[in-house]
Formats: C-alpha cells, structure tokens, sequence
C-alpha cells in the first residue's frame, strides 16, 4: 500500500468562492489571490514528495491536521485554552480548507479527488500553522 505524506507550514485558508469580472461584452471568473496561493503552495509541496511518481489511479484516504495560529489579541488564559485543545478554532470552515486541499493535490498526488474514498480531517490551534497532509491507497 502505498502513502505519501508532506507538511506545508503557512497560514491555512478556507477555499472562497470564485469572483466574476466583466470585461467588455464578456464575463470573466477568477478565484481570489489567497485561495489561489495556498493551492499552489500545496500543490508545489505535494510535487515535491511525489518525486518522480506518477499520480494514483487507485481509491486514497485522505488525511489533513490543519493547525491554525493562535490569535495575537488573546490573553494568556485563552493562549493556554488553545494549546491544551480545550478551545477550538472557529474559522475558516474545516470543509473549505480540505477542499483547497483537495483541489491543490488534483493531478499530482491522485489523478482526481473523486477517487477519495475516506476523509478524515481536523483542525486545532498551534504555534506553528500549517496543513500536514497524508494520502494512502485505500486497497480493498
């Protein structure tokens, strides 16, 4: 069974929706910067510990710890909350976050995040933020 598994340390962003511009008689749709930048930090991670393998064609599990950074403004109290796993964060939405991820990995680790049959996903503060992603063949 075969597993690849990588960290990105940086500032985990929830996929947004795409926006639309108008230029002249046609309507053009682009996705916003930080979204764009946090899949192609990913996406440049995951080419990285694929090496010179192909993407799999097999089902895959997908696996993501999101650590997100701890709020400058908190007291002490909270900072110690947050730590412990006693106080959770909030934002961004779990979901859009693993779906950046999702979208980043497309092509590089698996051929298309369709074939992700399991999906286990977490997100808790930490000192250093980032996305630790472990993707495995899920064999039957």
């Amino acid at each position: 069974m075969l597993h690849v598994m990588f960290n990105v340390d940086c500032n985990p962003v929830g996929k947004q929706r795409p926006r639309f511009r108008r230029v002249g008689n046609f309507v053009q749709t682009y996705n916003p910067k930080p979204t764009t930048d946090f899949e192609s930090l990913i996406k440049s991670r995951a080419e990285q510990a694929m090496g010179s393998m192909e993407p799999l064609e097999t089902p895959v599990a997908l696996y993501c710890y999101v650590r997100l950074p701890i709020p400058q403004s908190y007291s002490k109290k909270r900072l110690r909350a947050c730590l412990d796993g006693s106080e959770r964060p909030k934002k961004p939405d779990l979901d859009n976050v693993v779906k950046a991820v999702q979208d980043a990995l497309n092509g590089v680790i698996y051929k298309d995040d369709v074939q992700i049959v399991s999906l286990h996903a977490t997100k808790k503060y930490d000192t250093v933020p980032g996305v630790e992603i472990l993707v495995k063949e899920e064999l039957p």
